[in-house]
């Protein structure tokens, strides 16, 4: 159902009379009938007072927002009705043309309120300055107009006529209502919502605005007559007006304009008060009588002209410098915590260091937050970290200043003559990042790893200092995190060697320094291999063989370990197709990073590794930590899931050091479980906990059917006791050492095996 058939019937009752009375005017005074001007009067009464209830009707109908326009532009409508009503009184009162100042000021009084409506609409800017801005527009086009008008209005008549103050001042009425129609212009600009309503007011304005300017030109040069064509003007433009009360206003107008980024406007918007003021120039020119006198209405214009100029480029001034202080707050201070950002960090830094005083560098990252913003949503993390930064400024106070990096990084700047040492300072930090109660019990308050960089002859600028601070900073995570690390020249150099070793990882891979080793599995009751786990050893041109605890965890951060687990599963595939020919029984082992489980290509690697070797995927066990399968999501369960499908065995390494629980078994299509190193080694010792370990986990993974593997069984006694316990396979250098395939070729003879 439109807009227009929820109107009441009296409504559209009253729409339809309207029209026909313009229709019928408008034929009339075409038709040049007896009573033309009677039926002008009355038809420019009668559709101006329907236009006021109208209005009238519609602001009763609409929210707060919206009422006031309505109710403003229905009494601009009954000033229009009045004004009517006295000009046809006094008309037929002997009057030919009824000037009068009540008249005038009915009209005058109308264009007011109707100027005030235009200000009060959904599209019109919401602040005072906007909204004085907007108006300042409009008044300097209309006086702009003034002398243009004047020229082309007035450029035939006498100069004795011209004193008649009828016809010179009745040029303000058509320049009054262009200064409407630049405000209309102006509030429906492409920054604000639009909304039909307003083209069809426009419309209005701009029929009144024609009507206004003929007539004065015709009543300048004596030639009008009530009843003229041109008078049916003025009801179509009031007729205009109450059609625009049938278009709903647009959704969303309640927004605040000024709260949201806006497009910037079109230049023409822009320039659009200052257009006129050249031609008014060049039209007070033309307008100088042969007397070298300008005439007072245009004197008077250019003079009003020229104070509200100067009062727009004051208000354009003042916009200009509130623009300025808000760019240069965007510019150097974080707009989530309102803390000062890099920028301004980094500027102060430098000049700090140009100083003679001691500087310092904290440099802060918060332990956790990622899992904080996974949890709980960015909305609860942006809250958290306010709140932090709050802590923090509060915790230094006037010992330095507290700078947001970026993400979950902060910075203190500590120079000049410090009341407290830089570790001091970091110890307040910490004690202020602590959960308060309740907090630590929600898990969403992270704690924070800082690093210490004290300026000194070996930095060179403050980006030196900064990456001692940043160095300094991993070191704390690496003590554990929720602490701190000052950089000495041991860290500076560690993180040398770490940065040396990384660009040399990048060309491990494609330059062949990777190799296999594999580690026999065996059936502890019989002795045989059943099994090989894959073990990548680097061999560094300079450093020798590395073992993967060297270097693996360097690829995980990196990224690295994705093109290295690539590598191995490719490796371990071909090599357990070829053992199989002599072996078929023994399968291979390989250790896949998190990151890798994460992929949505996993599924495509390894059936890749798998088929191109030609192995069954049977023979293929992808060992996964603990901790990897629990941060895992559905989707990661979902391709685990599909891999077992395929035939892929799955088994849980290191088990007993993660967060072993029986909820993720359950949901993990796992096959076996890995009992971790650190609880067999102490079976030597006759440790009656480690040995209740074991037993227990071995219990737990025959009760979920899973195949059970004791890893790390160098000793006979230890070889002894998970026998005992029921373990049916075991790894370790009891059974043998990691060693190349060849190696591995010669343990797995017939002669060895027994079934």
């Amino acid at each position: 159902m439109t807009a227009g058939s929820r109107r009441p019937f009296s409504g559209r009752v009253g729409l339809v009379v309207a029209v026909l009375v313009v229709l019928v005017e408008g034929c009339w005074l075409v038709a040049g009938l007896p009573g033309a001007a009677l039926v002008s009067d009355l038809g420019a009464v009668t559709v101006s007072s329907w236009a006021a209830v109208a209005c009238a009707r519609t602001a009763r109908r609409h929210p707060e927002s919206v009422r006031r326009f309505w109710m403003l532009l229905a009494v601009t409508m009954t000033l229009a009705a009045l004004g009517r009503t006295v000009w046809t009184v006094q008309r037929l009162g002997g009057h030919p043309l009824p000037h009068t100042p009540l008249v005038g000021g009915l009209f005058t009084a109308g264009i007011i309120t109707g100027t005030a409506a235009l200000l009060c609409s959904l599209a019109a800017p919401r602040s005072l300055v906007g909204q004085a801005r907007t108006l300042l527009d409009g008044v300097i086009v209309a006086l702009a107009l003034i002398p243009i008008g004047w020229v082309v209005v007035f450029r035939d008549i006498a100069a004795a006529d011209l004193a008649d103050p009828v016809r010179t001042f009745g040029l303000l009425y058509p320049m009054l209502d262009l200064m409407q129609l630049t405000i209309l212009v102006a509030v429906s600009g492409p920054s604000r919502p639009m909304w039909r309503a307003l083209t069809l007011i426009g419309a209005s304005l701009a029929s009144r605005a024609a009507a206004d300017a003929v007539y004065v030109s015709l009543v300048a040069h004596g030639s009008y007559t009530p009843g003229h064509p041109i008078d049916v003007c003025w009801p179509l433009s009031y007729l205009l007006m109450g059609i625009a009360t049938t278009w709903p206003p647009p959704t969303g107008g309640d927004g605040d304009e000024e709260t949201g980024e806006s497009p910037l406007p079109p230049w023409w918007r822009v320039a659009l008060p200052y257009l006129p003021v050249g031609g008014a120039i060049v039209a007070v020119m033309l307008a100088r009588r042969p007397t070298g006198q300008t005439p007072h209405l245009i004197f008077f214009g250019m003079m009003a002209l020229l104070g509200v100029l100067a009062l727009r480029q004051g208000l354009a001034a003042n916009e200009n410098l509130r623009l300025v202080a808000r760019l240069r707050r965007l510019a150097y201070s974080d707009q989530l915590t309102g803390l000062p950002n890099r920028l301004t960090f980094n500027r102060r830094l430098r000049r700090a260091l140009r100083g003679d005083g001691p500087v310092a560098v904290l440099l802060l990252d918060l332990d956790g937050f990622k899992q904080v913003n996974d949890r709980f949503g960015h909305a609860a993390g942006d809250r958290l970290l306010t709140t932090i930064a709050e802590r923090m400024h509060d915790a230094v106070g006037a010992d330095g200043m507290v700078a947001r990096l970026g993400g979950d990084e902060f910075a203190v700047l500590v120079d000049g003559v410090r009341p407290a040492p830089p570790e001091r300072l970091a110890g307040r930090l910490l004690a202020a990042l602590e959960p308060l109660p309740g907090e630590e019990d929600l898990g969403v308050h992270p704690s924070a790893s800082i690093g210490i960089a004290e300026y000194g002859p070996q930095h060179t600028s403050h980006t030196d200092l900064l990456r001692d601070a940043d160095i300094a900073m991993y070191a704390a995570k690496a003590a554990g995190k929720s602490a701190y690390r000052t950089c000495t020249r041991e860290l500076r150099e560690s993180a040398v060697t770490r940065a040396e070793l990384i660009a040399d990882l990048r060309r491990a891979v494609d330059e062949g320094q990777l190799v296999m080793e594999f580690q026999p599995i065996v059936d502890l009751a019989t002795g045989t291999v059943t099994s090989a786990e894959a073990l990548v050893r680097w061999r560094h041109p300079r450093l020798g063989v590395l073992t993967p605890a060297k270097f693996l965890p360097l690829a995980e951060e990196t990224g690295l370990i994705l093109p290295i687990d690539r590598w191995v599963l490719r490796e371990a595939c071909r090599a357990a197709a070829t053992w199989r020919e002599q072996a078929p029984w023994v399968t291979v082992a390989v250790n896949i990073a998190a990151a890798h489980l994460r992929r949505p290509d996993l599924i495509a690697t390894v059936t890749g590794a798998v088929g191109a070797a030609g192995l069954p995927p049977r023979a293929l066990t992808l060992e996964l930590t603990e901790s990897a399968l629990i941060e895992g999501s559905d989707a990661v369960l979902e391709r685990l899931a599909q891999l077992r499908e395929l035939g892929i065995r799955i088994a849980i390494d290191d088990f007993g050091t993660g967060y072993s629980s029986l909820s993720y078994l359950h949901r993990i299509p796992a096959t076996e479980l890995k009992i971790d190193r650190s609880f067999v080694s102490r079976l030597d010792a006759g440790d009656p906990r480690a040995y209740a370990t074991v037993e227990m986990v071995n219990r737990l993974a025959h009760a979920f059917d899973l195949a059970v593997v004791a890893e790390g069984v160098e000793t006979g006694a230890q070889h002894a006791a998970v026998a005992a316990i029921g373990c049916l396979h075991g790894q370790g250098w009891r059974y043998g050492r990691p060693a190349a395939l060849p190696d591995l070729l010669a343990t797995l003879t017939p002669a060895d095996v027994t079934h």
